[in-house]
């Protein structure tokens, strides 16, 4: 995949994270799919993303690649974790970390 299909794919999944997101906060359905799609569907997909810009980061800055892969790792099995174990926190470190490293990425593909 060239890197404008990586940037629309990336862009369509974060989408559609944040919709996720939105209607698990608003609890438009019964509380149990408002949790599937605001507590692991929305982590899903944005793991999802993360591994999609890791891809595009091989051309920019390859440093960011592996960590990148790990927050995404930490998304997608935190999202299958049990809600009363103290491990499903990893989604939200995951996503922390993906984020972190999504901005410091970008500002250095920018100068």
């Amino acid at each position: 995949m060239d890197r404008n299909n990586l940037q629309t794919a990336q862009g369509i999944i974060s989408i559609l994270a944040i919709i996720c997101l939105a209607v698990g906060w608003f609890k438009i359905f019964p509380g149990d799919i408002n949790y599937f799609l605001s507590g692991r569907l929305f982590y899903i997909l944005i793991g999802i993303s993360f591994i999609v810009q890791a891809r595009m980061l091989t051309l920019i800055n390859p440093k960011f690649v592996y960590p990148l892969y790990a927050a995404a790792g930490l998304c997608i099995v935190g999202a299958f974790l049990p809600v009363d174990s103290g491990l499903n926190v990893m989604k939200t470190i995951g996503l922390l970390v993906g984020v972190v490293i999504s901005f410091m990425s970008r500002s250095q593909y920018r100068q």
